[in-house]
């Protein structure tokens, strides 16, 4: 089997018992860079000659019986640019922060290199992370490897786009309102989006401190599970990290030989409210079609109407915006970043360097933001989103006291034309409806492929559980894909030489010692 065929937990084996070199899978891996991103643009940064210089070390330090505990040693590894690494460039897709090189990195990417892991470079995505496409990135739009003239989805898109074009065995995103999500959706991939507080949010660039969480993008939940393990666990530089050990899914994953018996008598509930006007008869009729399978071999499945889930897209925009225009304020062309050179005083130095440094999705959020924490405006807008941010998990806590899981669509489309909706913001709000509230809550949730639209592309459904319950969805997933081999199919640009009839789309590019 060739190295980029491997999922990352088959190619840390192989690199484990000495059939594949480091150095070996991070070469396949940039190599596959080098040939398809000018089709794709799904890396912004790419750290070649750090990454063959990581890859020589971990070898030498597996010889020596060093990561011993670790099943992803030598694994290469994309990391989603919001997400601070040391030494090498962290714009957000920003210009306001194309020259920002962290002097420290994110708790979870130093989790993943005490694990062994070997960054490949920092991937596209939307801007601050605001958007469903990652068509407002400052570095270009990123194309979906099924079919370049379609959004990879966002904000994740970069990391998503990546992994399903065969540059890299798994990725790092970050999920504010479905932001890895979607983009697996869209990608024919697994994501999770893991409960609130499991994992450290320490060196993550924040769009919305209460809704952000870093989670793994890969082929399988197998996949996903090991690096979800890896970064999760208590860090006392985030007072938001409340669990004290990593998740274990050890006992997890379903038996191969017999999926069934991990699902036998699991209670799932399907919203009905969720599976109504404005969502494609393709994507309801896969997602019914995957719940029929689960009930066939043992779930126990029932329709249930989910309260207040209408009033999630507000609350989430109102909440989302308001903490973007708080967390982002840090950015004002004196600490560091952009400052513009056309200032006369320090008040125009503000306002300029904002201005030529945000884009216009960002700028529209902030105002957005300012406006409903507005003294006039903060108890009629951003009190009442909270208020109704409360309702909605109370709702959330009576249909887990009934049901194991819920099963519910992750966009109402399949991957849509690049510039099909950028120019209607609302729209592309609306997208989110059914990814949102699980941000809200604070609760966990995994997409996974469960079938292909009629013009090809994959369609993906989520699990959704009760929060620190990823144990149940990684188990029931595990199950899902025993059973079926969506996840196992892969675009033809995946292949070696695969790009050469794609479009060239990547309009800007840097290396990491820019």
């Amino acid at each position: 089997m060739e190295i980029r065929e491997m999922t990352a937990l088959e190619l840390g084996q192989k690199i484990r018992s000495g059939e594949v070199k480091v150095r070996e899978a991070a070469e396949a891996y940039l190599d596959a860079v080098e040939e398809k991103d000018g089709k794709i643009n799904a890396y912004i940064t790419v750290t070649k000659e750090d990454a063959l210089a990581r890859a020589d070390e971990v070898q030498k330090s597996l010889e020596n019986g060093g990561f011993e505990k670790s099943r992803l040693a030598g694994v290469p590894v994309a990391i989603k640019d919001n997400l601070c690494t040391e030494g090498v460039i962290t714009s957000a897709a920003s210009h306001i922060l194309d020259n920002f090189i962290p002097p420290y990195s994110a708790t979870a990417v130093l989790k993943a290199e005490e694990s062994g892991a070997v960054m490949l470079g920092k991937t596209n995505m939307d801007e601050f992370a605001m958007g469903g496409s990652t068509e407002t990135s400052y570095f270009g739009a990123c194309g979906n490897p099924w079919d370049t003239s379609r959004v990879p989805g966002g904000s994740s898109g970069g990391s998503a786009a990546a992994v399903a074009a065969g540059m890299a065995p798994y990725a790092l995103g970050s999920d504010t309102g479905g932001s890895i999500r979607q983009p697996s959706a869209f990608n024919g991939l697994t994501g999770i989006k893991p409960t609130y507080g499991s994992v450290s949010r320490y060196g993550l660039l924040a769009y919305a401190s209460s809704l952000d969480q870093i989670g793994p993008i890969a082929h399988d939940v197998k996949d996903c599970a090991a690096v979800l393990e890896m970064i999760s666990g208590r860090d006392d530089r985030d007072s938001t990290s409340i669990m004290r050990m990593p998740f274990d899914f050890s006992n997890s994953i379903s038996d191969p030989e017999d999926p069934a018996a991990s699902i036998k008598g699991m209670k799932i509930g399907i919203p009905s409210n969720c599976f109504g006007e404005g969502l494609d008869l393709e994507i309801k009729e896969a997602i019914i079609n995957a719940a029929k399978l689960l009930e066939s071999e043992g779930a126990v499945v029932e329709e249930f109407k989910l309260p207040d889930i209408d009033y999630a897209v507000p609350a989430y925009y109102i909440i989302a915006c308001a903490e973007a225009s708080s967390n982002l304020s840090r950015y004002d062309g004196i600490k560091y970043g952009l400052r513009t050179n056309s200032a006369e005083d320090i008040l125009e130095t503000y306002y300029k360097s904002r201005s030529e440094g945000f884009g216009t999705e960002v700028k529209r959020r902030i105002m957005l933001g300012s406006f409903v924490l507005s003294s006039g405006y903060f108890d009629a807008y951003y009190k009442k989103a909270l208020q109704v941010r409360g309702l909605i998990k109370r709702s959330f806590d009576d249909v887990f006291s009934r049901y194991d899981m819920i099963i519910s669509p992750v966009s109402p489309t399949t991957a849509y034309k690049i510039g099909g909706q950028i120019s209607d913001p609302v729209a592309m709000y609306m997208a989110d409806i059914y990814t949102v509230s699980v941000n809200l809550t604070g609760v966990p949730s995994i997409s996974l492929p469960c079938g292909f639209s009629s013009e090809g592309l994959p369609i993906g459904m989520q699990f959704i559980g009760d929060s620190f319950a990823e144990s149940k969805l990684i188990k029931a997933a595990s199950a899902y894909q025993e059973m079926t081999d969506f996840h196992r199919r892969r675009p033809a640009s995946f292949a070696q030489g695969g790009a050469d009839e794609l479009p060239e789309m990547k309009n800007k590019e840097r290396s990491a010692a820019e």
